[in-house]
């Protein structure tokens, strides 16, 4: 069996085909079906052309390094504290 391999969009045909189906009839369907891509790859490229842009452009270099490692920070403490919680109540379950 001949394993499929998977179509790379460049983003310029992205921008062309979420104008098109912006543009068209109001059926995303057809416009998925006329470009010959699948109509929830078409919905997704317009979600995420409607989603607001994030504010990174306004930081620096260096604060968008420091704000990705507050973020890993955060994750990591958040699940260490989930961790915790279950070895308290497990301790607790077993004291009694």
């Amino acid at each position: 069996m001949e394993k499929r391999t998977r179509r790379v969009f460049t983003p310029e045909y992205k921008v062309e085909a979420v104008r098109l189906a912006k543009t068209g009839n109001g059926n995303i369907a057809a416009t998925a079906r006329d470009l010959g891509i699948n109509v929830t790859t078409l919905r997704d490229w317009l979600h995420r052309a409607s989603a607001p842009e994030p504010d990174f452009p306004t930081l620096s270099p260096s604060e968008k390094q420091e704000l990705l490692q507050l973020r890993r920070d955060v994750a990591m403490l958040r699940m260490e504290r989930e961790i915790l919680k279950k070895a308290a109540a497990f301790f607790a379950k077993e004291s009694r």
